[in-house]
């Protein structure tokens, strides 16, 4: 019977890109973890957008909903600076309501109400989780799915996880149940933020449907998304390479 993995001391393990795993689900799980950053991760993503449309649904007033969430990325990125952890996730979010402040000052040259204004600052969203859902969708229509990646950069081989049939097949799931929510928000948001924008319906009315699509729907949708992509890795079902055999020979 050979050692597990706990036993064996590091300074013997083999020189090798995959790492001492026994399943794939517990590499994908690991690698899911670190590049969203967990639940504070995506808790300092959300939030800012969150805060802008509540207040902005509940004040009309663009300029304190824009400047609120300012002052909660700023928030972030200060706990972040004084634990010495990375900024990365609030640095993302900082970039997501630039990108919308853009936009609300393209449509204020343009000549747009506050309300014009606000409806423009949701369209980046849209239009990311659009590119987003493509290339996704693309990819595991191409048979590589975009998790796969993910995984290649923890095992530091990005494309040696496609020589296993099995690993592409749970990439290939997972990746279709990770664009869920982004493709749902799109498909909802999407036709609403056009109808608004081109005033076949108010557009306050569409401010009010968009901001309840993304607050009511996106947090149901990622739980739900979250939670089947769980119950995959949970099941701990899919071998990867040899590392397999050795829950079986220690059972």
């Amino acid at each position: 019977m050979s050692d597990s993995p706990q036993d064996r001391d590091p300074a013997d393990a083999p020189s090798r890109a995959v790492p001492t795993v026994a399943t794939v689900e517990a590499l994908v799980r690991s690698q899911m973890a670190t590049a969203l950053g967990g639940r504070r991760g995506m808790v300092e993503a959300g939030i800012p957008g969150m805060l802008f449309t509540i207040l902005w649904l509940s004040t009309k007033q663009l300029q304190l909903a824009l400047v609120v969430s300012l002052v909660a990325v700023g928030a972030a990125i200060v706990a972040r600076l004084v634990q010495r952890s990375t900024l990365q996730y609030a640095l993302n979010a900082l970039f997501a309501i630039g990108i919308g402040w853009l936009f609300v000052r393209i449509a204020a040259s343009s000549g747009g109400s506050e309300s014009d204004q606000a409806l423009a600052f949701f369209l980046p969203g849209i239009l990311v989780s659009l590119g987003y859902t493509i290339v996704m969708a693309g990819s595991c229509l191409a048979g590589w799915p975009f998790i796969g990646f993910m995984l290649g950069s923890v095992t530091g081989d990005p494309t040696a996880w496609h020589d296993d049939k099995q690993i592409v097949r749970l990439c290939n799931r997972l990746t279709w149940v990770f664009l869920a929510p982004g493709a749902i928000g799109v498909l909802l948001q999407g036709p609403v933020w056009l109808l608004g924008w081109a005033d076949v319906i108010d557009v306050d009315l569409a401010v009010l449907l968009v901001g309840t699509l993304r607050l009511g729907l996106g947090w149901p949708l990622r739980i739900a998304s979250w939670s089947a992509m769980v119950w995959l890795l949970a099941r701990n079902a899919t071998p990867l390479g040899d590392d397999a055999e050795a829950p079986a020979q220690e059972a």
